[in-house]
């Protein structure tokens, strides 16, 4: 998920690259019946920005690039997938 939303914001010439952009992922696993099963997954994006980034095409990114990754696409909706993005001036 983060190459598809680093990408994404390369391509509105944003720089995600060089280590800029960074995602941590956290799971929940739950039990159906007697089986462990990974039921949510949340990521929070960090994204090193300038003081003058282009906040709303970031903020308009985030809302869309699920829709277009291919691992999201796989699991979403057998597993619930969340994101946000933090940014932090550089």
């Amino acid at each position: 998920m983060t190459g598809t939303f680093g990408g994404a914001l390369e391509a509105r010439n944003i720089p995600a690259d060089d280590g800029r952009l960074v995602g941590l992922a956290e799971g929940e696993v739950g039990l159906d019946g007697k089986t462990l099963v990974l039921q949510r997954i949340h990521v929070r994006f960090e994204l090193q920005v300038d003081p003058d980034a282009d906040r709303a095409t970031i903020d308009r990114v985030h809302g869309f690039f699920a829709d277009r990754c291919p691992v999201y696409r796989s699991i979403h909706p057998q597993i619930h997938c969340s994101t946000e993005v933090t940014l932090v001036e550089a």
